[in-house]
């Protein structure tokens, strides 16, 4: 569904104009030097995995912190992982690992602003709408788009089959924040996993075949030609209804949509659940052109207690079962299909969550959620990602921690540093300006490019 812009209201409250065309943000992009990558595609384990219990074990440590898992070999001597990721293992040769992420803050609807984005939010509790636009939100405005009547930015967050209750909309850093809800990724809700998975807004109704489509677009246009003063929520969904009436006449286009047209050997090899057929929607879409595809991993609905990656309880349990391996497979899955297309080198893939876990179990920090026996609370001091294709180098493990994944003990890198290097693969350079919803211009990117990390 294409995501519902703020009220008449909320719009004229912060000002029309500059989602009218009069003072709408501009960008000053100054480009970055080599051959850009494409597209992205950020896989966000939203909830925080524990590093010490995937890519930054430490089985030397007492029991209480290095946890129950034992670890395996990985494809680079002398590094190991959880033996929950046996398909990341034997691919990190192809990957960049970083065990030094770190940042201060432990809320789950806030931290994800500072990896989506690259800067921190400016008042804890703030609307979205007062959000510092995301990356595939900055991309569309820029002008990056598939140029095939695709949306420039999509998010893709699939319910759950019993549709159970999600903290995802409430995720600072998703969306376009004050760029204005003319940029507002378009948002992907169906389970892709599900035998009928289908866009509604892209799929032709049966009876409004022929010429009733464009009577009916043309009966809107002139309903609204009538009222007094356009506003911008009026114009984010006259935007939006343009692009869906777009993908309904260019179903070649819409194609990107449907899943029936892979082989199922493929779609078996990502795996038949929501997570698996969300990071295949996700590779179809940038193939497609889509510049940037953010996969958020979907509330499971399995317990009241760990949804997510937030194993505050059953740490252990629902790594090894509901969490690992869909996630291991996944990634694997489309890391090889890229390679196999001939799209990794031009292609960015993050997986990442928005901070990491407490180190020992059953401890609870300030600020978190606190932790049973056998979970770990919120931890942002230190935590791990990956990062593959579009220039990064391939077989490096960047940064370290401590003896407990306490905290960073070499090249310590914060959200912003990765946001910039992101950007820079992207082609946009760090001295680019934004606009902002009063026309004054504040710098895109915060960070430093970690250069190290690159060809």
């Amino acid at each position: 569904m294409f995501q519902a812009p703020p009220s008449r209201r909320t719009i004229l409250q912060l000002g029309a104009l500059p989602f009218l065309g009069a003072g709408c943000p501009r960008l000053l992009a100054a480009p970055s030097s080599g051959k850009p990558a494409k597209a992205c595609i950020f896989v966000f384990l939203w909830g925080g995995p524990a590093q010490q219990d995937t890519l930054d074990p430490k089985p030397e440590a007492p029991v209480e912190y290095r946890g129950e898992f034992s670890t395996i070999q990985t494809a680079l001597p002398g590094v190991r992982v959880c033996e929950h990721l046996p398909g990341i293992a034997r691919r990190l040769d192809k990957v960049c690992l970083i065990r030094s992420m770190t940042h201060d803050d432990v809320n789950h609807t806030t931290a994800p602003h500072l990896l989506l984005t690259g800067h921190p939010m400016g008042n804890l509790g703030q609307p979205l709408r007062d959000d510092f636009p995301g990356m595939s939100s900055v991309l569309a405005r820029m002008g990056r788009g598939a140029g095939n009547d695709l949306p420039a930015a999509i998010n893709l967050m699939p319910h759950s089959p019993d549709k159970a209750p999600r903290f995802v909309e409430s995720t600072h850093g998703q969306g376009a924040g004050w760029l204005g809800p003319v940029w507002q990724p378009m948002r992907i809700e169906a389970d892709p996993s599900s035998p009928g998975y289908s866009i509604g807004e892209i799929t032709p109704v049966p009876d409004l075949a022929g010429g009733r489509m464009s009577e009916r677009a043309r009966l809107v246009a002139g309903l609204e030609a009538l009222a007094p003063l356009a506003s911008a929520d009026t114009s984010a969904q006259g935007r939006h209804r343009e692009q869906a009436l777009r993908l309904l006449a260019n179903q070649k286009a819409a194609a990107a949509f449907d899943l029936s047209r892979e082989p199922m050997a493929l779609r078996e090899r990502y795996g038949m659940n929501i997570h698996g057929q969300a990071v295949l929607q996700a590779r179809r879409l940038v193939e497609a052109g889509v510049p940037v595809v953010t996969v958020y991993w979907q509330n499971d609905g399995i317990t009241n207690v760990s949804v997510y990656w937030d194993t505050h309880q059953r740490n252990f349990i629902d790594l090894k079962t509901r969490l690992c391996p869909p996630a291991d497979k996944a990634l694997c899955a489309l890391l090889d299909d890229l390679e196999d297309r001939g799209m990794l080198d031009e292609t960015l893939v993050v997986w990442s969550g928005e901070m990491g876990r407490t180190p020992r179990v059953g401890q609870s920090v300030p600020g978190g959620a606190g932790a049973g026996r056998d979970g770990r609370d919120h931890w942002a001091k230190v935590f791990s990602c990956i990062v593959a294709g579009g220039g990064f180098r391939k077989g490096v493990v960047h940064g370290s921690s401590d003896r407990y994944a306490a905290e960073p003990s070499t090249s310590p890198v914060r959200p912003a540093d990765l946001v910039a290097t992101l950007y820079h693969r992207l082609g946009v350079g760090g001295s680019s300006q934004i606009n902002d919803r009063l026309g004054r211009e504040v710098p895109l990117i915060q960070g430093e490019v970690i250069r190290q990390l690159l060809d």
